[in-house]
């Protein structure tokens, strides 16, 4: 049996999961998300870590792994950090068993990940970091127009003629929307065709891993942007693809999920050698 933390470092966000995991039965034991906003991300990670495991009468050295990944490789305090593409993959089939692609989209870029059922990844690529397709350009947006972010799903569904960003530079992207508003587009119909636009991208992604069938979870600060989800799926039945996107209630926990088990299997292969070195 192992207790391990998984701690995903972000560019918006510090993701905490704490599990026990033992063979095949993974037990979920709980999870905290923290805004970076202004703050040190080492610092909070650290004081994230320390007041969940308090709140859940833990101590660090109960822990036998502590896995970092996003932009955790600095963290003092870990044990050992994995690469967010194999921890989004594996966090996912996590959270969805019936998925075999991934699409993390997180605040500066979008990845999609073709996995097996154990969460092994077969086939990545991604998006440029300047692109139009990001969380970060989505958070801008909606800051310009006034609208809060919880809004921007809901506000992109009720869209009747949507206005598509051409751009795929986010500047340009950008311009392309003040544009808009002074010629009075409303703002869902500006919402969906940035979403339209974003998800056209996502689903050229899948093609070129060559996705195949079935479910592909949506993982990342995005994942839950339910105009999104249904634009992606839009683009789909569009570009003849026969996947089904979806999100999941904890999907921005997914690349924490995945350090946390891939940590318990390197803690066990560890111990097969003969030694590990612990947390600190």
């Amino acid at each position: 049996m192992a207790i391990t933390a998984g701690i995903d470092l972000g560019t918006g966000a510090v993701k905490t999961a704490l599990f026990r995991i033992e063979g095949d039965n993974i037990e979920w034991l709980a999870k905290r998300v923290d805004r970076i906003r202004n703050r040190d991300p080492l610092q909070l990670a650290r004081r994230a870590f320390e007041e969940l495991i308090e709140k859940e009468g833990m101590a660090e050295s109960d822990f036998d792994y502590i896995a970092t990944t996003g932009d955790g490789e600095n963290i003092k305090f870990s044990t050992g950090h994995f690469f967010s593409m194999t921890t989004h993959a594996r966090g996912a089939v996590f959270l969805n068993p019936e998925a075999r692609s991934v699409l993390d989209i997180g605040a500066l870029n979008g990845k999609a990940i073709k996995v097996d059922e154990r969460g092994k990844v077969l086939s990545y690529r991604m998006t440029s970091q300047c692109a139009s397709g990001s969380g970060q350009f989505l958070e801008n947006i909606a800051r310009y127009l006034g609208i809060a972010q919880e809004e921007i799903g809901p506000l992109s569904k009720q869209a009747d003629d949507p206005e598509v960003v051409s751009s795929i530079c986010a500047v340009l992207a950008e311009t392309d929307v003040i544009n808009m508003v002074s010629r009075g587009i409303s703002a869902p119909n500006i919402l969906k065709g940035i979403h339209l636009s974003m998800a056209g991208r996502l689903a050229k992604l899948l093609k070129v891993i060559k996705a195949g069938e079935g479910v592909t979870l949506m993982t990342g600060g995005l994942a839950l942007d339910e105009g999104l989800v249904a634009a992606l799926n839009e683009s789909l039945v569009k570009q003849k693809l026969k996947l089904n996107a979806m999100g999941h209630d904890d999907s921005i926990y997914a690349g924490a999920i995945g350090a946390a088990i891939w940590g318990a299997f390197r803690h066990e292969k560890l111990q097969q050698q003969g030694g590990l070195a612990k947390a600190s």
